[in-house]
């Protein structure tokens, strides 16, 4: 048995290291992905907001282009068909020139088909929309400007030189993309990293004329782990229950095991004491009767047979009267509304317990005092506690001092001695059904560990508790509490 419970905790054990080192490595990968991806995703989503605030400002050059485009005093468009192909071909240049033989920029349109000898509105308009969303809005996207006319490259010199990057704007974008890739934490857009516990993105240039010139921006963030420990918080919290939880039901199961497993040899023990105590009475009675039967005695011969049989007898009945007893109180309430007074109840305990020679009872007179209880089982219980000061008491001149004091609307009786006491480890023990301190190999003291049992259950059912201190310089002292 003992080796089936082994094999099973150490089965149980890997087990428990197992779950707990699976939720860790877990948590640990999870940690690392999250932690990456925040990263990765807020380089991301800084480098998106810079390309869309880049190409809001693209947007703006363009409409400024158009509008010159469609001024006649700034730019003069023409179109004609005079080349190899006939095809249109549109011209543009300078309404007013820097330079009189300043030559035209003639530009075609690969999907205009219509043949146009001069230029309608409608052509211009196609040529104006081409232009600025293919034509220059490749230069754009290339961060280079080409002076197609003297006039309109001023222009777009201009203007490139004084848009620059609107922060406001571009926190706006840089908040929406982390938006949309689940990201939701304060930033600062261009702070010097003067803090070891934020993120700092790599800078992205958001010069018009990237590459070329290089004006830098970046994000300051929340720290990854912190991010990491507030979002997943509850995740975390769930597995550290869980881990907790099975730790917990590890330790229970293990304890429960062992305790099962001593209670299994202590009910040995007790089995084993309980049948040399019921062999020896029946031995004895065996003995007695079968030497009435066989031999004629007298009467005075006769009669002490028959106070040995009744004596084995009583001695049986208790017995038996006490481990019924001590079993029943586990189902089975008894009534503690009786009233006693217990001064007289501690005389009677005193009066009834046999005392071995040398031994010595002192009750300490106090006040008699009125409480409400079970007369029988209190008598019971103080019996046995006093039984047991006097059975184990080993000093040369045994004395039991029994007294009781009133604190706090509840009476402590003290049983106190002089023996040998007991050792700190078995104080929190000596209550267990069964138990008995060990005394090695030497078992000169009779008893079935149902004792102290039997008498914690009683003083349970009153409402009340029992401890035990050592009493010094030697012994041990017994305290009972009841309410008054």
């Amino acid at each position: 048995m003992q080796k089936k419970i082994t094999w099973v905790l150490v089965l149980m054990s890997f087990c428990v290291l197992g779950i707990t080192g699976l939720q860790l490595y877990w948590n640990y990968q999870n940690y690392q992905t999250t932690v990456t991806n925040f990263k990765k995703d807020s380089n991301d989503a800084l480098t998106k907001a810079v390309d869309d605030e880049i190409g809001l400002r693209h947007q703006l050059i363009k409409s400024a282009v158009r509008k010159w485009l469609s001024d006649t005093a700034f730019i003069t468009i023409t179109c004609d068909i005079n080349n190899r192909d006939s095809n249109t071909v549109f011209h543009m240049r300078d309404t007013h020139p820097y330079f009189k033989d300043a030559k035209p920029v003639s530009i075609g349109i690969a999907n205009f088909k219509e043949k146009v000898r001069q230029i309608t509105p409608e052509a211009k308009n196609i040529f104006i929309n081409h232009f600025t969303d293919n034509t220059l809005g490749g230069d754009l996207r290339k961060g280079i400007i080409y002076f197609y006319t003297q006039r309109l490259g001023d222009s777009l010199s201009r203007i490139y030189n004084s848009t620059k990057a609107n922060t406001n704007s571009l926190a706006t974008l840089f908040k929406k993309e982390l938006t949309k890739k689940g990201i939701y934490t304060p930033f600062k857009l261009n702070v010097k990293k003067n803090d070891q516990k934020i993120f700092v993105t790599p800078k992205v240039n958001t010069a018009l004329r990237r590459p070329y010139e290089k004006e830098m921006v970046w994000a300051s963030l929340e720290n990854p782990n912190a991010y990491y420990f507030r979002e997943m918080r509850w995740l975390i919290i769930s597995s550290l229950l869980l881990i907790g939880i099975t730790v917990f039901c590890f330790y229970y199961t293990v304890k429960t095991l062992l305790n099962q497993s001593k209670l299994v040899a202590m009910k040995n023990q007790f089995i084993s004491n309980m049948t040399h105590e019921i062999h020896t009475p029946l031995s004895s009675i065996q003995i007695t009767a079968e030497a009435m039967q066989q031999f004629d005695q007298d009467v005075a011969t006769r009669n002490k047979y028959l106070d040995i049989i009744l004596y084995q007898t009583k001695k049986l009945t208790h017995l038996t009267k006490e481990i019924l007893g001590n079993a029943k109180l586990e189902h089975i309430a008894f009534p503690t509304n009786e009233t006693i007074k217990l001064r007289h109840l501690v005389t009677e305990v005193i009066d009834s317990v046999p005392l071995p020679t040398g031994t010595h009872i002192q009750f300490e007179a106090s006040p008699d005092l009125v409480i409400k209880g079970n007369q029988l089982h209190l008598f019971r219980a103080l019996s046995n506690v006093v039984e047991n000061a006097i059975k184990y008491n080993t000093a040369t001149n045994p004395l039991i001092t029994i007294y009781y004091l009133v604190k706090n609307k509840e009476v402590n009786i003290y049983i106190a001695d002089n023996g040998p006491g007991i050792a700190d480890e078995f104080k929190g023990k000596i209550f267990d059904q069964f138990f008995r301190v060990p005394t090695g190999n030497v078992h000169d003291i009779k008893g079935y560990g149902l004792g102290l049992s039997y008498v914690q259950k009683v003083i349970m059912q009153h409402r009340g508790q029992i401890k035990v201190s050592d009493n010094r310089p030697n012994g041990s002292i017994f305290i009972i509490q009841l309410p008054i």
